[in-house]
C-alpha cells in the first residue's frame, strides 16, 4: 500500500524509494505531501498508528522524528510531543522500529528527522545500518553542517540512504551550492526563519528560496515550517516539489483527546485534505 495510491507500484527501500515517490508525484504534475510525526508520541505503538494513518490519507513520504531534549528547530507543539515521548522512555531502537513498521505497512518511504548529537553518540555507521535494515529512506539532519558531515554521508551512502540538508531564506547563493551538492533525496527549504509551527502564511520568501535553490541543483525542493491547511499546501505546491507538514498533524491528533482509537482518523482526514491541496490542477 502507498499514500493515496500514488506512490511507486513496487515499494523500494532507501533513497531509491524516496526518489521514486517524488518522481511519481512530479509525473502527476503535483507536489508530494511529506508528513512528520515524532516517534513515541504519545506511545510508540500509537505513534506508529498515527504515521500509518497519515500515509493512508495521502502522504507520499513520512518523516519520523527522533525525540530530542534540546531541539533548536522545533516549535512548542513538537517540543511538547518530544517531552511526552522521552518521559515515556522512547529509545533509538523504538525510533528504528517505528520507521520499519510504517514502511512495512504502507510501502511509503520513511525518513528519520533527527539532530546530529543522538546519531553521533549512537554511532553513525550503526545508526545508518539499523535504519537501512528496516527499509528506512534516509535522514534529515538540520543542525549538521555540511563541512562536518563526511562521517554520516559515508555511512549513509554505504547503506543506500539519502541525506537531506536544510536551507533557509538567509542561506546565501554560494552556500546553497555547497549544501545541495552534498545532499541527496531532496532539499528541505525552510519557508520562514525560526522554529516550526502553525502560521497564518507560508512566508513571502519561500518561493524566492525555492527559485534560488533550483538554480543550483536538480534535486527536488520541498518546503516546510508553517504549512497547516489545504490552502497553504496549494500555495506551496504552486512553486515547490513537496509540501512538508508536521505541527498540524500533531494538533489534529491531540484533538481526539484521550480517545486514541479515534486519533488516527483525524490525521488521516487531514492528510487527505492536504493531499488535495498539493494537486495543482485539482
Amino acid at each position: 500500500m502507498s499514500g493515496a495510491g500514488t506512490g511507486p507500484t513496487t515499494p523500494l527501500p532507501g533513497e531509491r524509494g524516496l526518489t521514486a515517490a517524488l518522481a511519481a508525484a512530479r509525473a502527476e504534475d503535483r507536489a508530494a505531501l511529506i508528513g512528520y510525526f515524532p516517534a513515541g508520541y504519545p506511545t510508540v505503538d500509537d505513534g506508529i498508528e498515527a504515521a500509518v494513518a497519515m500515509a493512508e490519507g495521502g502522504c507520499d513520504v513520512i518523516e519520523i522524528g527522533l525525540p530530542y531534549s534540546d531541539p533548536v528547530l522545533d516549535g512548542p507543539v513538537i517540543q511538547h510531543a518530544d517531552v511526552v515521548a522521552l518521559r515515556g522512555g522512547v529509545r533509538i531502537a523504538d525510533v528504528i522500529r517505528t520507521v520499519g513498521e510504517v514502511h512495512r505497512r504502507t510501502g511509503v518511504p520513511v525518513l528519520c528527522m533527527t539532530y546530529w548529537n543522538p546519531v553521533d553518540r549512537y554511532g553513525a555507521a550503526r545508526f545508518a545500518g539499523e535504519l537501512a535494515a528496516v527499509g528506512g529512506a534516509g535522514c534529515i539532519l538540520p543542525d549538521l553542517p555540511v563541512e562536518e558531515s563526511a562521517e554520516w554521508r559515508k555511512a549513509a551512502a554505504e547503506h543506500g540512504l539519502a541525506t537531506v540538508f536544510v536551507v533557509a531564506p538567509s542561506t546565501r547563493d554560494e552556500r546553497l551550492g555547497a549544501v545541495t551538492a552534498a545532499g541527496s533525496g531532496f532539499v528541505y527549504a525552510a519557508s520562514v526563519m525560526g522554529i516550526t509551527g502553525l502560521r497564518a502564511s507560508v512566508g513571502d520568501r519561500a518561493a524566492d528560496l525555492v527559485r534560488r535553490t533550483k538554480g543550483v541543483t536538480d534535486l527536488p525542493v520541498c518546503v516546510g515550517l508553517g504549512v497547516s491547511d489545504r490552502a497553504q499546501a496549494a500555495e506551496v505546491a504552486s512553486f515547490a516539489d513537496g509540501v512538508i507538514v508536521g505541527t498540524a498533524f500533531i494538533r489534529r491528533y491531540d484533538e481526539a483527546g484521550d480517545d486514541r482509537a479515534a486519533a488516527p482518523a483525524g490525521v488521516r482526514a487531514l492528510a487527505a485534505d492536504l493531499a488535495a491541496g498539493t494537486r495543482r490542477t485539482g
